[in-house]
C-alpha cells in the first residue's frame, strides 16, 4: 500500500488514525532550502482542534518531530521525514463496532478489501487525521513558491445553508486577516456568526453539517501545467479528492458555466500594466490545463460528518441481520474549518510539483 502523490515533489504519507504517530515523507527538497519549524509547527495548529468551541474533543498537540533531511534548518537534499505522536487514543468504542459499519464511512469497503484484521480505529488509514502529513508537506511547499511569487488562501464559503459574502477581488492578505478572526474561517464575520450557531444547532441534535470551501492562488507565472492528464485542474482536483469528506470541486464559473452562452464565459483578453490580463475570471485562472497568470479559483464541497450521534441502520456483518448503530466516541459536528487549511496544503505542494516539472522552480 503505497499513499503517494507527486512526480518532482512526492508526497507520501504514513501512519493510521489510533497508532502510534502520523506523518509524511518529502522527496524532492532541494538541498539548503530553508526549513521553518515555526511555520509548520503553525500551520498544523491551524489544523488542530484544541481550542475550537464547535470540534472534536480529541485532545493532540500534535508537535512537528522532523525525523530526517534536515540539517541546522536547511533541507539536505534527501528524503525529508516529519511526523507527529497520536498521544489522545482511544480504541474502544471502535472495538465495540467492529462488526457493525459506520454508515458514510470507508469501515465496510475497507474490511473486504483488507481483511477483519485491518486497524479502522478513528477510521485508521482513511481517517481525516491523516492529513497532518498534508499539512506538513504543504507548509514546506509554499516556502519554495514564495520567492516566485506564489501565494494562496483558503477560506469557508458556506456551511449548511449559510453562504458568505466575499468580494472576488478581495485580495489575499485581506482574505486571510478576515477568515482568521473567527473559528470557522469565513472572511464575512456576519455570516460566521450564522455558520456558528448552524454547527452548534446540528451537535445539539447529535447530527453534522457540511460546506464549501473555496481557494484562491495568485502570482502563479503563465504556462505552469502539462495538457490533459496533468492539467492544473487535474492534478489539483486528484490532491484535493484525497481529503477526506471532500465530494466535489469546480473550477473558475464552475457549474455555472453550463448555464451560459460562450459570449459569457468567455474571459476578454486586455493589456494592463504591461502584461496580458483577462476582464473577468469565468476560467478560474486556467485554460487548457494551463495557468493564464490570472488567479486560480476553485471550490470544494466537503460532506457532512459522517459521525453522528443519531440512531443509523447499518448491518451486522457476522450474522447479516439489520442492525442499528449510535456513533459514540469524539467528532467534529462540522469539518469545513479545519479543512481549510488542508485544502491550502494539498494545492500548495501541487502546485509545487507541476513548477518543478515545467521548470519554473529548479
Amino acid at each position: 500500500m503505497t499513499m503517494q502523490f507527486g512526480e518532482r515533489y512526492r508526497v507520501t504519507i504514513f501512519g493510521t488514525s489510533h497508532g502510534p504517530e502520523v506523518g509524511v515523507t518529502i522527496e524532492g527538497v532541494p538541498a539548503g532550502t530553508p526549513i521553518d519549524a515555526a511555520r509548520i509547527q503553525a500551520e498544523l495548529d491551524r489544523r488542530r482542534p484544541v481550542g475550537r468551541r464547535l470540534a472534536t474533543k480529541r485532545r493532540e498537540e500534535d508537535h512537528l518531530v522532523v525525523d530526517s533531511g534536515v540539517v541546522e534548518g536547511r533541507a539536505t537534499g534527501e528524503t525529508l521525514r516529519a511526523h507527529v505522536a497520536n498521544e489522545d487514543v482511544r480504541r474502544e468504542a471502535y472495538d465495540r463496532m467492529r462488526d457493525t459499519p459506520r454508515p458514510g464511512h470507508a469501515d465496510y469497503p475497507a474490511r473486504v478489501r483488507y481483511g477483519p484484521e485491518a486497524d479502522l480505529s478513528g477510521g485508521g488509514i482513511f481517517s481525516g487525521r491523516m492529513t497532518v502529513g498534508l499539512v506538513i508537506a504543504g507548509a514546506i511547499a509554499r516556502e519554495l513558491l514564495r520567492p516566485i511569487g506564489v501565494d494562496l488562501v483558503a477560506f469557508t464559503r458556506s456551511i449548511g445553508g449559510v453562504d458568505a459574502d466575499v468580494p472576488a477581488d478581495l485580495g489575499l492578505v485581506e482574505l486571510r486577516n478576515r477568515a482568521a478572526a473567527n473559528e470557522v474561517g469565513t472572511p464575512d464575520p456576519i455570516a460566521a456568526a450564522r455558520m456558528e450557531e448552524a454547527i452548534a444547532v446540528a451537535r445539539r441534535d447529535g447530527d453534522s453539517v457540511g460546506g464549501t470551501v473555496e481557494v484562491r492562488v495568485a502570482g502563479l507565472p503563465v504556462g505552469l501545467g502539462e495538457p490533459f492528464f496533468d492539467s492544473v485542474e487535474s492534478e489539483i482536483a486528484h490532491a484535493a479528492f484525497s481529503v477526506p469528506a471532500v465530494k466535489a470541486i469546480e473550477f473558475g464559473a464552475g457549474f455555472a458555466a453550463a448555464r451560459m452562452r460562450g459570449s459569457e464565459h468567455n474571459d476578454p483578453f486586455v493589456w494592463k500594466d504591461g502584461k496580458v490580463v483577462t476582464e473577468t475570471n469565468q476560467a478560474g485562472g486556467l485554460l487548457g490545463g494551463l495557468t493564464t497568470g490570472m488567479p486560480i479559483v476553485f471550490r470544494v464541497a466537503v460532506k457532512p460528518t459522517s459521525s453522528i450521534a443519531r440512531p443509523q441502520r447499518t448491518v451486522d456483518l457476522k450474522t447479516g441481520l439489520p442492525a442499528t448503530l449510535v456513533v459514540t466516541g469524539r467528532h467534529d459536528p462540522c469539518i469545513v474549518p479545519r479543512s481549510v487549511v488542508v485544502l491550502e496544503s494539498v494545492t500548495a505542494f501541487t502546485l509545487t510539483d507541476l513548477a518543478f516539472r515545467g521548470g519554473f522552480l529548479t
